[in-house]
């Protein structure tokens, strides 16, 4: 039942999220140009992370924000999160790699593994320092790697990798 509605709540951000990107693209704003999963793990608590993400481009040159929503499993902790990140994107020369930053604003929910009949739980707001780099793959999706260095009553970090397939 648990993944059940964690498999809902994960769906209920990443669509309204879509919808706004594609109604975005009539007046000028934001455009989704990829979507797709992710993956990793995280320290502080120690936890296999699991998530889906949307790149919302042209946003300004070389500028892409990313909003995701990861589940976290580990340490006698299940997490939720919603996070919304900028990455700022550089050139390099003879290269299809595009490394990156950015910083980002994370909405987390704890909940603990607590003896039965307790409650533990607990909402905090966090903010990322983010470093990573995206490469192209032969179908056209781009693969990335990633680090979160978090600050706040968040992850203190996360390293992630994912695939974004292009709409």
């Amino acid at each position: 039942m648990t993944r059940k509605l964690l498999l809902a709540a994960l769906l209920a951000a990443v669509l309204p999220a879509a919808a706004l990107a594609q109604t975005s693209q009539s007046t000028g704003g934001p455009v989704a140009t990829a979507w797709g999963p992710r993956i990793g793990f995280a320290s502080g608590p120690d936890q296999l992370l699991m998530g889906a993400q949307l790149e919302l481009g042209e946003i300004a040159p070389d500028v892409t924000i990313i909003p995701n929503v990861e589940i976290g499993v580990g340490d006698h902790t299940t997490t939720f999160s919603i996070s919304g990140d900028a990455h700022y994107h550089f050139r390099v020369q003879n290269s299809p790699w595009r490394p990156y930053v950015g910083a980002g604003l994370t909405f987390i929910h704890y909940s603990f593994d607590v003896p039965p009949g307790f409650d533990d739980s607990e909402t905090d707001l966090g903010a990322s320092l983010i470093g990573g780099a995206i490469v192209p793959t032969r179908s056209g999706s781009r693969f990335f790697t990633e680090l979160h260095l978090g600050l706040g009553d968040i992850h203190d970090f996360k390293l992630m990798v994912g695939w974004n397939f292009k709409m």
